[in-house]
């Protein structure tokens, strides 16, 4: 197939990772899906983003994920839009996102894994990380 000509601004990537984290599964849930708006809704690295562009980022992931080689491609799209000191936002979001509904199976499990590997997170900042989103998605 022909590579994506997709142009991502650093929300865009930010918005793809959160995408993937959510499909990474197979299964996208509708409390990651709300998840993934609330965020986009309230959180300052989205305050000038045009949320009309979820749509064609989502799309651009879901396409990515089942060519061959997609998962490489959609590393390197998302590098390539985010600036390094974005990377653990990134981690971040991607993690609240797979912690939403209570659910995190083995494929968002090496999902993150390979999001940790390809943004060079130390693994004790991630480990607080991780915390922080289990504890945000806690239920009684």
């Amino acid at each position: 197939m022909t590579e994506p000509t997709i142009s991502l601004t650093p929300q865009d990537a930010l918005v793809a990772v959160m995408m993937a984290t959510s499909a990474s599964d197979e299964n996208i849930r509708t409390a990651e899906l709300v998840s993934i708006e609330r965020m986009v809704d309230h959180m300052p690295v989205f305050a000038e983003y045009d949320k009309d562009r979820m749509l064609v980022i989502s799309n651009t992931v879901f396409d990515l994920f089942v060519e061959e080689d997609g998962l490489d491609a959609f590393f390197g799209l998302v590098t390539e839009a985010l600036p390094e000191k974005l990377y653990e936002t990134a981690y971040a979001l991607a993690c609240d996102v797979g912690a939403s509904d209570g659910l995190l199976g083995e494929q968002e499990l090496r999902f993150l894994a390979e999001l940790r590997y390809v943004f060079r997170i130390d693994r004790l900042h991630a480990a607080a990380i991780e915390r922080g989103a289990r504890a945000r998605h806690q239920v009684l």
